[in-house]
């Protein structure tokens, strides 16, 4: 199944992230050499982050969004992740 996620960064982000940029880069990576990771980045004024998952349920998607860095340091504010049908 392929999940999209969305959500939403706090106000000094460029600033606060930078401490953990490197753990949260190096988790991605392994996310998308495990192929569970489709793409993640920020919106240009880096107020919100999306993201393209593949996985075989929500749970798996939603610990790793869980489980990173920046969600844990609250850089990540909120994220919401949803079930996404690809039509083309």
């Amino acid at each position: 199944m392929k999940f999209v996620l969305w959500g939403t960064y706090c106000a000094d982000a460029l600033e606060r992230r930078s401490p953990y940029r490197d753990e949260h880069l190096a988790g991605l990576q392994r996310q998308k050499e495990e192929g569970v990771l489709l793409t993640l980045g920020p919106t240009v004024d880096a107020s919100h982050v999306f993201g393209l998952y593949e996985a075989d349920d929500l749970e798996t998607v939603e610990n790793l969004v869980k489980g990173d860095i920046y969600w844990r340091q609250g850089i990540w504010t909120a994220v919401e992740v949803y079930p996404w049908i690809q039509a083309f």
